[in-house]
C-alpha cells in the first residue's frame, strides 16, 4: 500500500469540483446538470470508471478543458472519481445540482485553489483519501479584512 500526492494541473483562472460516483452513466448526468444550470458554461469532465472496460469517460464543452481534465483523471486514477474543471463559472452556480445527481457520492472540493489529491494505491485499486486545498492561514481577519470581503461578493454579484 502507498500514498500519494497528485497534484491537480490547471492554470489560476480555472476552478475544480472533485467527487465520487457509482455509475457508468455519471459522464452523462453530470454533463446534462452542468449545461441546464449556466447556459453557455465552459467545462471539462472526466470519470475513472473502475469496472468492466475502465475507462476514462469524458465531455465537455471546451475542448481543452476536457483534455485538462482527462489528464488530471490519469493522475489520479482512483475508481469511480470524476473532476470538473470549470471556467468563467464558480462551483457555487453548480455543486448543489452536481450534490443531487443520483450517482453522486462524494464531493471531496470545490475550489480555485491549488490543490493536491491524497491518492492510497494498493495493487490494481487507487482511492481518494482527502485533497489538500490551497494554503495553510497566515493571519486572523480583522475589520479591513471583513470589509474587503464583503466588497469582494458585492463586485461579483453574490451579495446586495
Amino acid at each position: 500500500m502507498e500514498i500519494k500526492l497528485v497534484e491537480i494541473e490547471k492554470t489560476e483562472d480555472l476552478n475544480l469540483i472533485l467527487g465520487q460516483s457509482h455509475f457508468i452513466k455519471t459522464i452523462e448526468d453530470i454533463s446534462e446538470t452542468l449545461v441546464t444550470a449556466v447556459p453557455g458554461i465552459k467545462f471539462g469532465l472526466a470519470f475513472c470508471e473502475s469496472s468492466g472496460p475502465r475507462l476514462i469517460r469524458h465531455y465537455g464543452t471546451d475542448r481543452e478543458l476536457e483534455r485538462l481534465a482527462v489528464r488530471n483523471a490519469e493522475k489520479i486514477g482512483a475508481g469511480h472519481s470524476f473532476i470538473v474543471l470549470l471556467k468563467d463559472t464558480y462551483p457555487i452556480n453548480v455543486l448543489q445540482r452536481i450534490k443531487n445527481v443520483e450517482e453522486v457520492v462524494n464531493i471531496f472540493a470545490a475550489t480555485a485553489n491549488p490543490a493536491k489529491v491524497i491518492v492510497l494505491e494498493d495493487g490494481e485499486q487507487k482511492g481518494i483519501i482527502g485533497i489538500l486545498d490551497g494554503l495553510t492561514p497566515i493571519g486572523i481577519e480583522e475589520e479591513k479584512d471583513i470589509d474587503e470581503r464583503k466588497k469582494f461578493l458585492r463586485d461579483i454579484g453574490y451579495k446586495f
